[in-house]
Protein backbone atom coordinates (compact mmCIF):
# COMPACT_ATOMS: atom_id res chain seq x y z
CA UNK A 1 0.00 0.00 0.00
CA UNK A 2 1.20 3.26 -0.84
CA UNK A 3 -1.40 5.65 -0.03
CA UNK A 4 -1.98 6.69 3.59
CA UNK A 5 -4.81 6.49 6.54
CA UNK A 6 -7.06 8.53 8.42
CA UNK A 7 -9.38 7.57 11.03
CA UNK A 8 -12.73 8.71 11.67
CA UNK A 9 -11.28 10.81 14.82
CA UNK A 10 -8.51 12.77 12.71
CA UNK A 11 -10.79 13.72 10.27
CA UNK A 12 -13.53 14.54 12.69
CA UNK A 13 -10.89 16.77 14.42
CA UNK A 14 -9.77 18.14 11.24
CA UNK A 15 -13.04 19.27 10.43
CA UNK A 16 -13.60 20.57 13.72
CA UNK A 17 -10.96 23.09 13.64
CA UNK A 18 -12.59 24.33 9.76
CA UNK A 19 -10.38 22.51 7.32
CA UNK A 20 -11.77 21.75 4.46
CA UNK A 21 -10.46 18.84 2.90
CA UNK A 22 -11.42 17.14 -0.71
CA UNK A 23 -13.69 13.88 0.26
CA UNK A 24 -14.42 11.77 -2.00
CA UNK A 25 -17.13 9.31 -1.98
CA UNK A 26 -17.17 6.28 -3.69
CA UNK A 27 -20.08 4.38 -2.73
CA UNK A 28 -23.36 3.68 -5.00
CA UNK A 29 -25.62 7.41 -5.35
CA UNK A 30 -28.69 5.37 -2.97
CA UNK A 31 -26.11 4.89 -0.13
CA UNK A 32 -24.84 7.97 -0.47
CA UNK A 33 -27.89 9.67 -0.41
CA UNK A 34 -28.71 7.52 3.13
CA UNK A 35 -26.04 9.34 4.70
CA UNK A 36 -22.55 11.16 3.99
CA UNK A 37 -19.78 13.17 5.62
CA UNK A 38 -21.09 16.97 4.49
CA UNK A 39 -19.74 18.25 1.62
CA UNK A 40 -18.17 15.31 0.14
CA UNK A 41 -18.27 14.99 -3.61
CA UNK A 42 -20.06 11.60 -5.34
CA UNK A 43 -17.55 9.55 -7.66
CA UNK A 44 -18.93 6.01 -7.60
CA UNK A 45 -15.77 3.99 -8.11
CA UNK A 46 -16.99 2.42 -11.21
CA UNK A 47 -17.16 6.09 -12.87
CA UNK A 48 -13.90 7.18 -11.39
CA UNK A 49 -11.97 6.44 -14.29
CA UNK A 50 -14.12 7.98 -16.73
CA UNK A 51 -14.93 10.82 -13.89
CA UNK A 52 -11.03 11.10 -13.25
CA UNK A 53 -10.50 14.58 -15.25
CA UNK A 54 -13.21 15.84 -12.46
CA UNK A 55 -10.42 15.68 -10.05
CA UNK A 56 -7.20 16.71 -11.88
CA UNK A 57 -7.94 20.56 -10.46
CA UNK A 58 -7.49 19.00 -7.33
CA UNK A 59 -4.15 17.17 -7.53
CA UNK A 60 -2.01 19.11 -5.63
CA UNK A 61 -4.72 18.99 -2.83
CA UNK A 62 -5.06 16.01 -0.39
CA UNK A 63 -7.59 13.81 -1.18
CA UNK A 64 -9.81 12.06 1.61
CA UNK A 65 -11.90 8.53 -0.01
CA UNK A 66 -14.50 6.91 1.81
CA UNK A 67 -16.75 4.02 0.94
CA UNK A 68 -18.95 1.61 3.39
CA UNK A 69 -15.70 -0.04 5.24
CA UNK A 70 -13.14 1.12 3.33
CA UNK A 71 -12.60 -1.46 0.24
CA UNK A 72 -13.55 0.03 -2.58
CA UNK A 73 -12.14 3.44 -1.49
CA UNK A 74 -8.96 2.02 -0.89
CA UNK A 75 -9.07 0.15 -4.40
CA UNK A 76 -9.91 4.37 -5.57
CA UNK A 77 -6.74 4.93 -3.72
CA UNK A 78 -4.63 2.79 -5.23
CA UNK A 79 -6.18 4.00 -8.86
CA UNK A 80 -5.35 7.85 -8.26
CA UNK A 81 -1.87 7.15 -6.22
CA UNK A 82 -0.88 5.77 -9.27
CA UNK A 83 -1.89 8.52 -11.29
CA UNK A 84 -0.07 11.37 -8.74
CA UNK A 85 -2.54 12.27 -6.84
CA UNK A 86 -2.12 12.48 -2.62
CA UNK A 87 -4.71 10.25 -1.39
CA UNK A 88 -5.96 9.17 1.70
CA UNK A 89 -8.27 6.10 2.89
CA UNK A 90 -11.15 6.63 5.56
CA UNK A 91 -10.09 3.55 7.85
CA UNK A 92 -13.25 1.67 8.43
CA UNK A 93 -15.41 3.84 5.85
CA UNK A 94 -19.11 5.33 6.89
CA UNK A 95 -19.11 1.65 9.29
CA UNK A 96 -16.19 3.53 11.33
CA UNK A 97 -17.61 7.12 10.41
CA UNK A 98 -21.12 6.42 12.28
CA UNK A 99 -19.96 4.61 15.01
CA UNK A 100 -17.41 7.80 16.57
Amino acid sequence: MSYGLITPEELRLRLDVGETPVMIDVRQPEEHQEIHIPNSILIPLDTLPSRIEELEHFKEHEIILYCRSGGRSGKACEYLYARGFNVLNLVGGMLEWKTK
